[in-house]
């Protein structure tokens, strides 16, 4: 019977240290990832200038700014 309760206790104390171990972990490396993700904003310029090209024609240029313009 003593035997189990020992056996038990470590399983216990394993248990808490493999998650105070994970908790640290997790403390260290969250700001880190909170600084490498990029702001919505940012996505969306970075989405937009990939999917938008400036207009070189002048002629279509005028007629894009006045189409603006009647809004």
């Amino acid at each position: 019977m003593p035997q189990s309760i020992i056996i038990l206790i470590a399983v216990i104390a394993a248990a808490g240290l493999i998650a105070l171990v994970a908790f640290i972990i997790y403390r260290v490396l969250r700001p880190r990832l909170k600084e490498e993700k990029p702001s919505d904003e940012q996505i969306l310029q970075d989405e937009m200038n990939r999917v938008l090209q400036d207009v070189e024609d002048p002629e279509t240029a005028k007629q894009i700014s006045d189409y603006k313009q009647d809004e």
